[in-house]
This record gives structure tokens, C-alpha cells and sequence, in this order.
């Protein structure tokens, strides 16, 4: 994302997995935010991605983005979101094993995101968690632990041709779930990024 990016290898589940860090000065904590659908072109330099990276940083949180199994240099093979999870909770336990923790995603990485939250919420500090791009049309997205959804931020596009706005507002109805609708945005916020940055900017700072 920047010269001060730190890319690294780790040990996951399945082989070692890709990492990039932005380390913020003085950080409250850190946050892991997971990319889009592995077998769509999704990375950790995916543009929203990136941008939620920023925004991070500018909220002094430390950005951990990481590339799913299969996907750029991490091992192992796409498992249609179970592998997946376990990836994330990996990355999580290397590289934020305590202290303040955020969980971010897009798309299909918003899906993966919430089955992390419902396995970490008893267990640790989750201060905050972003969802973009939710997938419910296409994955088992999870619902949002109760005592997190005050601190949950759900963003969509209202023209979203790729995740439907009407399944995301499904999804998030019976948890009376807020949902920021961003008009006339599509799936990849494309012209809205800096809206994007700013909004999950204000999230993270709260």
C-alpha cells in the first residue's frame, strides 16, 4: 500500500499465508481485514481493501491484510469459506494474539469476517467490526453477535449488481442491523472510495 508496508509469510492451516502489515504509530490495536472471493480476482491489494487499510491507519489502527489459501503466495487450496476462516483466525493469532482487535471484509470477505466475530467475540476485545460488500446472496453470512452490532458498521451499494442491496437488507433485518446505503455505488465502489475511506474512517475512530 505504502514504502512502510511490511509483507511477510506465516504459518497457516494449510501452508504458509501471504501478509502485508501498516504498522500505525502508537496503534490502539489492530485490525484484519480479509479480501474478496479467491477464485474472482480477490487480493490483499484488492482497492477497497486498500482503502480500508487507509482508513485504518488514519484511525491509528495497525492494517493486517492477508491473501486466503491459493491466492498469491499462500498455500493450499480455495475450501469455499470453511479453510478460509481458518485462515483469518490464524492470521489473527499470529499477528494480533492480544490486545485491542477490529475484523474487516469485503464481499466474500465480509462473509468469512462474521464467522470469525461470532468465534472471537467471547474470547476477546473486539472493538469494532466493518462489513462492505456483505455476500448474503451467495454465502451463509452469520449473524452478528448481539453485544457487537452497536459496534458494527455494514455498508452496501445501492446498485450493487453483484451482492443484491434487498439480500443484505434481508440478512440484516430480523437483527435490526443497520445498513449504510451508499446511492448509486456498485459492488467495487468505483468513484466512492475516498466516501468509503472516509466513512469506515469515522467508524474506527469512535
Amino acid at each position: 500500500m505504502n514504502a512502510q508496508t511490511e509483507h511477510l509469510l506465516q504459518e497457516g492451516p494449510a501452508g504458509r499465508l501471504e501478509v502485508a502489515l501498516d504498522r500505525a504509530p502508537d496503534a490502539r490495536g489492530v485490525i484484519v481485514i480479509a479480501h474478496p472471493h479467491p477464485l474472482h480476482g480477490g487480493t490483499l491489494t484488492n482497492k477497497v481493501v486498500q482503502t480500508m487499510a487507509r482508513a485504518s491507519l488514519l484511525a491509528g489502527w495497525t492494517a493486517v491484510r492477508f491473501n486466503f489459501r491459493g491466492v498469491g503466495r499462500s498455500g493450499g487450496a480455495y475450501d469455499e469459506g470453511r479453510g478460509e476462516l481458518d485462515d483469518l483466525l490464524s492470521v489473527v493469532g499470529a499477528q494480533a494474539p492480544e490486545g485491542p482487535l477490529c475484523l474487516a471484509g469485503f464481499s466474500f470477505g465480509a462473509f468469512v469476517t462474521t464467522h470469525a466475530a461470532v468465534r472471537l467475540h467471547a474470547s476477546r476485545d473486539l472493538h469494532h467490526l466493518v462489513l462492505v460488500g456483505t455476500a448474503a446472496s451467495r454465502f451463509a453470512v452469520a449473524d452478528v453477535p448481539e453485544e457487537l452490532r452497536p459496534r458494527t458498521l455494514v455498508i452496501h451499494g445501492e446498485q450493487d449488481d453483484t451482492v443484491p442491496l434487498e439480500s443484505v437488507m434481508a440478512w440484516a433485518r430480523p437483527q435490526v442491523l443497520p445498513v449504510l446505503v451508499i446511492p448509486t455505488v456498485g459492488h467495487f465502489f468505483h468513484g466512492q472510495l475516498p466516501l468509503l475511506r472516509d466513512t469506515v474512517h469515522r467508524h474506527l475512530r469512535a
